[in-house]
This record gives C-alpha cells, sequence and structure tokens, in this order.
C-alpha cells in the first residue's frame, strides 16, 4: 500500500511540489486547507506522513508549526529545501492596472512586501493557500483579481503571468519538515541533524551552559527559536536544530542535555538536507 502524504494546500501548493520531489512525481495526496486540518489527518491515521513548512528564510519562523509538531508528540522524519519564486497571475487578457485585489496565504504576501509597494491601489488580502486562489480564479472567471502563486499553479489552472519573482529577495526559499507519528528507524541512511526543544529555569546563564555543552560535543546549532510558554510567565521553550558527525556523541550530549534542561525533548534525527 502507497502511503498517502498531506499537504497544506492543493495540487500547484509549494507543499505539493515539495511532496513530488520527496517521494516522487506520482505521490498520493490528501489536501488539508489549514495546518490544524494536515496534523489532524495524520493523527487520525488519514496520512502516513505529512508535509510542514516551517521557516522561510525571508519571512522567518511559522511558529505555531513547532506547537503543533510539539502538541501533538509529532516526530520529524526529515526535511527539504525549496527555493521559492512568487508569481503574479490572472486570468488571460488582464494587466496590471486592471488588478484590484491580490489573494494569497499571509507568508507568500509578506514575502513580496516589496514588490506591491509600488501598486499602492491593489488591495492585498491574506487567504488559506495560493494554489486554491489559482483555482478559484479560474473557476469563477474573477476579472480584476490576481493570485500570488507558483508558475506550476498558473499552469494547472490556464492563468497568466503578470509579474514574475516578484518576492523580495531573489535567494528566497522554504524549508519544510517531513513528519509523522512514528519515529524513523535506522535504515542505513545517514542521521546527522536533530530537531529537539527543551525548556529552562528562569537563572542567570542557563542557556550559554546549554550552548557550552553543544559546543564541547561538537554539535552545530543551524537553529534556536524561543517560544513562551503560556502557563508560566516570563519562561520560555526553546526549539533547536544541530547538525553533528559523530551520534554516538550526539548521544551523549543528549544524556547531558537531560540533565541541565526541563522537559527535553528530541522531535526526530535525519539527514540533513542543505
Amino acid at each position: 500500500m502507497n502511503k498517502v502524504i498531506g499537504i497544506q494546500g492543493i495540487q500547484g501548493s509549494f507543499h505539493h511540489l515539495v511532496a513530488q520531489q520527496y517521494y516522487g512525481e506520482d505521490v498520493a495526496i490528501l489536501e488539508c486547507m489549514s495546518f490544524q486540518e494536515l496534523v489532524r489527518s495524520l493523527v487520525a491515521g488519514e496520512t502516513q506522513e505529512i508535509v510542514m513548512a516551517i521557516e522561510n528564510s525571508i519571512a522567518g519562523s511559522i511558529l505555531p508549526n513547532y506547537a503543533l509538531i510539539d502538541e501533538n508528540d509529532l516526530h520529524v522524519v526529515g526535511e527539504h529545501y525549496i527555493p521559492i519564486a512568487m508569481n503574479m497571475m490572472a486570468l488571460k487578457g488582464q494587466q496590471i492596472d486592471q488588478i484590484k485585489k491580490v489573494y494569497s496565504h499571509p507568508m507568500a504576501l509578506l514575502q513580496c512586501k516589496e514588490f506591491f509597494k509600488k501598486y499602492p491601489n491593489i488591495k492585498l488580502i491574506e487567504d488559506t493557500d495560493t494554489a486554491e486562489v489559482a483555482r478559484r480564479i479560474s473557476e469563477k472567471q474573477s476579472k480584476h483579481v490576481a493570485a500570488v502563486a507558483s508558475t506550476a499553479a498558473a499552469s494547472i489552472f490556464g492563468l497568466d503571468i503578470l509579474a514574475s519573482d516578484i518576492h523580495t529577495k531573489k535567494s528566497n526559499s522554504t524549508r519544510f519538515l517531513i513528519i509523522s507519528k512514528t519515529k524513523k528507524e535506522p535504515n542505513g541512511e545517514k542521521i546527522d541533524k536533530a530537531s529537539l526543544k527543551f525548556e529552562l529555569e528562569s537563572r542567570t546563564g542557563s542557556l550559554v551552559s546549554v550552548l557550552n555543552i553543544m559546543r564541547d560535543f561538537d554539535l552545530n546549532m543551524t537553529k534556536i527559536q524561543s517560544m513562551p510558554i503560556i502557563e508560566t510567565p516570563w519562561k520560555y521553550s526553546f526549539f533547536i536544530d544541530i547538525t553533528f558527525d559523530d551520534y554516538e556523541r550526539f548521544s551523549k550530549a543528549m544524556e547531558v542535555l537531560g540533565m541541565m534542561t526541563e522537559q527535553l525533548r528530541i522531535f526526530g534525527t535525519y539527514k540533513n538536507n542543505v
């Protein structure tokens, strides 16, 4: 039985492109219109794994997704990076000066804010998914409306691209996590990256002590993200990604960190895909 992979969005979305690149062109997908629905599909067993965007090189981290992974006791089993090219598209024959509204996912609009400063008369409206907006414009034959989405979405839904590569930074890329309900079992693939979370007591130097342990065990921290703990004001959880060359040294470092921190949880170990 082939895996069913959950994606946020529809065919032609960036999540769909990642699923095809990671699993193959013929991957079976389940379309979910929100990250909450995406996680629910995995927890309910409707999908075996899901693709979830976690950070963008321009717009930053998608903080609620860290919480979704943590709260639902999910596991990171892989990652995938994809260059993101944002394009403004509309019905065939439309021109930019005819466009009054542009709909897209809020992260997509954020990545293109400099471009739209040149068009103050265009109203930017947040929506659930980049490709879904393109499909809706096509199905309803909506004039004076545009979407910001991928070239694949324009092709699938028969729209004209009015402006290409409108994202602010041309080195724009997004990191996606591959999420499962179960831990990844070793299969001979090189494992050299980990995602983890811990809490710290509110005392001077506690985070520095943790970072020193990582240094001593030759762990390279590639990301650190703090989030407030709602139940305990002014206390924070830290979500960290680290790379390493020696899995045994990584395991020993986790034993030490387990004694130094509160609520240490390793979300997953997997292959660094940078």
